[in-house]
């Protein structure tokens, strides 16, 4: 009996250490599939709310719609859109680069005028914001010490970018009507070939109007930016022709809204080469929260498994999704309406839609700031910037929205940037560059 209650002992000690060990085994196997990210403790949200609410936050990059601007309807009101003023102050974003931008149609006398009027229209959108609107709230900067003295006013900042040079056509003299405006940087391409430059996009097909590169008048259009103080945005124009940007500029240029290539093979990103030689011309790259240039394979992982999950929602609750260009044709009432359905859609699939991101998480504020991290690495700390390219398919998990902006700086506090490299990255380095430029223009 003593010997059976021996082995009875035994063989139990020997099961338990057994499973126990199993059970050890699979614990660690899972902490490092799936580790458990710690959450920040206190000291260090205060840290990051301190430095966010002292430096000056600039997103170089935000698209916008005339609908969105109109006497009843305009950003003074929390819209659905990603960026407004409620939404800006909300996440502590200071200053907004509002773009003028105008799509590729055809090289002729009749694209240029549509698309000049188009622009025209922008130019106004943006003017009678600041003018009209909400001058109480916001206030239109030309250059650096505008941004300072309205920002330390208590105002939010407005700035004027234009996103393809297209509207210029083949008058030359439309480079200083656009000055004039408050245009600050121009691209000279972008979804498609311009009578300036070619486009990233040739990349797809290999096919270029200009060998890769600028056309004559876009090397003109170079020298005119010159001597303008306009800053010239490389972000959608070829690789060929930031080349020939990188020569013919006698001042230094900037990146709008571009990844890091080595991080994710698209087009619209930067390689370490033309990074590199950024650096040497002394510009700045602003890395885009876009989701597709982040981390494309991620993204569309992600964008798949969503779209599955919320066109049977929508089908179930007789919703019909529009595209962008459907969207665009709805009139403001119209779009409202749209948008609000459109949520109550949203919510009702929520449940689901988290269900799927477990299996396919979204690309989100940590894939993003690991642009940031190989670009300060690379070229160092004062050639690098941020931008999200809102309300033009930009935004990512955590910073959807410019009411979301503060989960930047927290994410830049978490891996070590002191409170002087988080204020470089938010907007110093792009004033540093437009005063640069501007003080070549004189010198010119």
């Amino acid at each position: 009996m003593l010997f059976f209650c021996i082995i009875f002992t035994t063989l139990k000690n020997f099961l338990f250490m057994k499973t126990f060990t199993l059970f050890i085994t699979f614990f660690t196997f899972y902490m490092q599939m799936f580790p458990q990210e710690k959450a920040p403790d206190i000291s260090t949200y205060q840290k990051a709310q301190k430095i966010h609410n002292k430096v000056i936050t600039i997103d170089t990059h935000i698209d916008i719609n005339v609908k969105n601007f109109t006497d009843d309807y305009n950003y003074t009101k929390d819209l659905h859109n990603q960026v407004n003023l409620p939404k800006m102050k909300k996440g502590g974003l200071d200053v907004a680069f509002f773009i003028v931008y105008s799509g590729q149609k055809s090289l002729d006398a009749k694209g240029y005028a549509s698309a000049y009027k188009n622009a025209m229209a922008k130019f106004n959108a943006i003017h009678k914001l600041a003018e009209v609107y909400a001058p109480d709230q916001i206030g239109l900067a030309l250059n650096s010490a505008d941004v300072r003295r309205i920002h330390n006013s208590g105002k939010l900042v407005a700035i004027i970018g234009v996103e393809n040079a297209y509207p210029i056509g083949s008058d030359m003299s439309n480079f200083q009507k656009f000055y004039d405006l408050g245009a600050r940087y121009v691209s000279l391409a972008h979804q498609g070939h311009s009578q300036f430059s070619d486009s990233n996009t040739g990349e797809k097909d290999n096919k270029w109007l200009y060998n890769n590169g600028l056309s004559d008048l876009g090397k003109k259009a170079v020298k005119e930016m010159n001597r303008l103080g306009i800053m010239i945005d490389v972000s959608h124009p070829s690789r060929g022709a930031f080349m020939d940007i990188i020569k013919l500029t006698k001042a230094p240029i900037i990146a709008s809204h571009s990844g890091a290539r080595a991080l994710c093979d698209h087009s619209r990103n930067l390689d370490d080469e033309q990074l590199l030689l950024l650096k040497k011309n002394g510009g700045v790259v602003q890395a885009v929260a876009f989701a597709g240039y982040v981390n494309e394979k991620k993204n569309a992982a992600y964008k798949k498994a969503q779209s599955d999950v919320f066109k049977k929602v929508a089908e179930e609750n007789n919703f019909k999704i529009l595209g962008w260009g459907e969207r665009e044709k709805l009139s403001a009432a119209q779009l409202e309406k749209y948008n609000t359905e459109l949520d109550r859609i949203r919510k009702i699939a929520e449940p689901a839609i988290k269900e799927a991101a477990k299996k396919y998480p979204p690309v989100d504020v940590k894939d993003f700031v690991n642009h940031i991290d190989h670009m300060v690495k690379l070229i160092g700390i004062d050639h690098v910037g941020i931008s999200s390219d809102f309300d033009g398919g930009g935004g990512i998990s955590g910073w959807n929205d410019a009411s979301e902006t503060f989960n930047v700086t927290l994410e830049l506090v978490k891996r070590g940037y002191t409170e002087e490299q988080i204020a470089k990255l938010w907007g110093e380095n792009l004033l540093r560059v437009m005063d640069e430029v501007q003080k070549i223009a004189k010198e010119l």
